[in-house]
């Protein structure tokens, strides 16, 4: 249902398109809410409703950040790299969670089960370090915590049975 919603959006922007410049940023986040990245099909959809030529529309997409290419995991793990998480070892953590997982910052693991993205701030300073998997907050973080999280959500996903989250692994 939200799926379809969410296509009826993306079409519902692209048939109200009329010309105007600054149209592309909501007709690419359409695009985006309904696959969970940009699909080169998407981008020539956009191109063929809007005039606008789809390497133009790779400029814009990759010039903000808020967009991507490619799909995202379903667990999106989000560092912080703010100046209290920073000074408390994040750094740290970014390497744990890369040999973790075997993935680096802005890649998704082969299963699709995990991307590593990195913030600027998740407003959590009093938590530092702190890390977001999906909408949940980590915190107080160090090196054997992160395996822990990361480990349990691998064993929950491997158990249809078992629940999808990781909150009891805080």
């Amino acid at each position: 249902m939200a799926d379809e919603r969410a296509q009826n959006g993306f079409n519902f922007q692209l048939w109200r398109y009329d010309g105007e410049p600054g149209e592309l940023i909501p007709l690419l986040q359409a695009a985006q809410d309904h696959y969970g990245y940009i699909p080169s099909h998407a981008i020539e959809h956009i191109s063929a409703a809007t005039g606008i030529p789809p390497s133009k529309i790779y400029g814009v997409i990759t010039f903000y950040n808020q967009f991507r290419l490619k799909p995202m995991g379903k667990y999106v793990i989000r560092l912080c790299q703010g100046t209290a998480c920073h000074v408390a070892g994040a750094k740290t953590l970014l390497e744990v969670i890369e040999d973790e997982l075997g993935i680096h910052v802005d890649e998704t693991d082969e299963n699709g089960l995990f991307t590593i993205l990195t913030v600027a701030c998740i407003g959590c300073c009093s938590l530092a370090p702190v890390m977001l998997v999906n909408e949940e907050t980590y915190g107080r973080l160090d090196p054997k915590k992160i395996r822990a999280i990361l480990r349990k959500i691998r064993r929950e996903t491997a158990q249809p049975g078992k629940a999808k989250t990781a909150s009891a692994a805080r």
